[in-house]
């Protein structure tokens, strides 16, 4: 009714299940992942739970668009089912012939055990999926649990996706459950958006719809009323926003407002103006019993004997010469140091004495800066290598820097028109330099704060105006990373080898998983994890990976030396 109006091509807040509206918020994301990993996992169960409408079914038909062709999937919507019309289920939906007529728990096991050592010589997958698994009953998980027995000597021949509510999460913590608890090798429970994700959430529904990014129809006051009123629950924002924008349309608005979200929360919440109304006699009661207590402990000090009370002395304010000197001068002091602070160093002639850089007392890291003479940060190109060398390395420094014999050192080489490009790097960075008479230098940069930056010395770390480097550095610069193993090009699905082996083995470590999602094969789950992890960290979603994206790898889990962590090796150095 209202998307002509508003320049929508559809419904933007349906409640129906879509994929193409899902919005990968953070926690999305992480769950999607940790289905990835339990369906490459190789057998056992997967558990995903959440509040009523936080997005688990959507998250799940998203989980089966990016399954490889070569599985096969049984989806279970009504768990309302005994052991045996499970099983038939089961073979109903993966197309498994049985005795319709005339059939056990034992003659559907047989038949449904054939048809996945069918598959798994085929080499295909087979995973059940259970929604609302909260309702199962207890020998209908037994029965569950039983299936996952079915396995050859490297891997289990069923995977097992149960869905539910977090009581699902309770009920499998039961002690007669606990072998099916053990069993579930990536479990996740989907939280409700916050307030930044709730309003991103709204915007990216209406743009789905066919909104331009430069239109606003949520005001940021209703966002916040929005999520006040649906804590976060992407079913009752759909619900809430849907009868906003009726209301807006019936109003002829071309924006939502606060008396449109209060009359549609009325409406589909259920918030009735009468409950609210009804408290204020409770809270006029308790208003006139704290002003009795008042008034009765007021009348009860006036009532107190006065006989006893001492006279009141006053003693005389001292002259103004007898405040202490220190006193007196010392915001005249803070002002003259704060000055002092902010005047750039500047270079002097050999007659005048040589200022020194100004630097604060401590860094934010903990280590204490060390006063330099001018230009001591510029070094040559030789020695603040070998300084950059040695935070990665004991081995001998190459003749070359970016060549390391070892092959697991890699250099990158790069060219910033400005300091906010070095400063999101956050490594150790080696700066090409010249110096004023124009031969070749190089100074190492630990961090940038502000318009400062902290620099290597011989012996220490000091702090220098950008300011000052500014005139000296050419543009270009140099950092290194740990590469892994076997790693020589960009890997893709299909590839092979110990590299993506390795690679595989660092999104394990990333999320906290036993099991790397393959060996030594690129497949399709490893793939679908590279692509969330681009997308968390603003690069191309390609499912590539190369040169970038393991920067950020590495970057994620500590794997390189990082700015903070340089420049405290360097403090303890010139303490030494």
């Amino acid at each position: 009714m209202y998307q002509q109006y508003f320049g929508l091509s559809e419904a933007p807040f349906s409640i129906a299940v879509n994929p193409r509206y899902l919005f990968m918020s953070a926690r999305h994301r992480d769950a999607l992942a940790h289905l990835l990993y339990g369906v490459g996992a190789g057998g056992g169960f997967i558990l995903l739970t959440g509040e009523v409408g936080t997005g688990k079914t959507t998250l799940n038909r998203c989980l089966l668009e990016q399954l490889p062709h070569d599985t096969d999937v049984a989806i279970i919507l009504n768990p309302a089912l005994n052991a045996m019309e499970l099983l038939a289920t089961v073979c109903d939906e993966l197309g498994v012939a049985y005795n319709t007529e005339q059939h056990t728990l034992k003659s559907l096991t047989d038949a449904l055990h054939r048809f996945l050592l069918d598959n798994y010589e085929q080499g295909r997958k087979t995973v059940l999926m259970i929604d609302e698994a909260q309702h199962l009953d207890f020998d209908v998980l037994e029965q569950i649990r039983l299936l996952t027995n079915l396995e050859t000597h490297s891997e289990k021949l069923l995977q097992i996706i149960l869905i539910g509510q977090p009581e699902l999460a309770q009920m499998l913590a039961r002690p007669e459950l606990r072998q099916l608890n053990q069993r579930i090798t990536a479990r996740y429970n989907l939280e409700p958006l916050n307030l930044a994700e709730t309003g991103a959430y709204i915007q990216h529904r209406l743009q789905v719809a066919g909104m331009t990014p430069d239109r606003q129809i949520f005001p940021p006051a209703v966002v916040r009323g929005i999520y006040r009123h649906t804590h976060g629950v992407p079913r009752l924002i759909n619900v809430l926003c849907d009868r906003i924008l009726l209301g807006a349309y019936g109003r002829n608005k071309q924006r939502a407002d606060r008396a449109t979200l209060r009359d549609a929360a009325r409406e589909v919440l259920g918030e009735d103006r009468r409950r609210h109304a009804a408290r204020w006699p409770w809270a006029l009661a308790a208003l006139v019993l704290i002003g009795c207590g008042i008034a009765w402990w007021v009348l009860d000090l006036q009532q107190e004997p006065t006989a006893t009370a001492m006279p009141e002395v006053v003693a005389p304010a001292p002259a103004p010469a007898e405040q202490p000197a220190a006193v007196a001068t010392a915001p005249a002091a803070a002002a003259s140091a704060a000055v002092t602070a902010e005047q750039p160093a500047t270079l002097a002639g050999a007659e005048a004495p040589v200022p020194q850089v100004a630097v604060p007392d401590a860094d934010p890291a903990g280590m204490a800066a060390t006063p330099a003479t001018p230009l001591a940060w510029l070094q040559p190109p030789q020695q603040a290598q070998a300084q950059l060398w040695a935070l990665y390395s004991d081995l001998p420094v190459p003749a070359e820097l970016c060549a390391d014999p070892a092959g697991r050192i890699a250099c990158v080489e790069g060219e910033a028109a400005t300091w906010d490009e070095l400063a999101a790097l956050s490594q150790p960075l080696l700066l090409d330099m010249v110096t004023p008479e124009r031969f070749a230098a190089a100074t190492l940069l630990l961090g940038i704060e502000g318009r400062r930056a902290w620099v290597a010395l011989d012996a220490g770390v000091s702090e220098v105006a950008l300011a000052d480097l500014a005139p000296l550095w050419t543009g270009g610069y140099r950092h290194l990373w740990q590469v892994p193993v076997g790693f020589e090009r960009p890997l893709a699905q299909g590839d092979s080898g110990p590299a993506v082996a390795a690679v595989a083995l660092l999104f394990a470590q990333l999320d906290q998983q036993s099991r790397p999602l393959t060996d030594t094969r690129f497949n399709a789950a490893l793939k679908q994890r590279v692509i969330l992890f681009q997308r968390a960290n603003g690069l191309e979603d390609d499912g590539v990976v190369g040169v970038q994206t393991l920067l950020k790898l590495n970057a994620a889990l500590g794997i390189d030396v990082n700015a903070e962590q340089a420049r405290a090796r360097f403090a303890r150095a010139g303490e030494g």
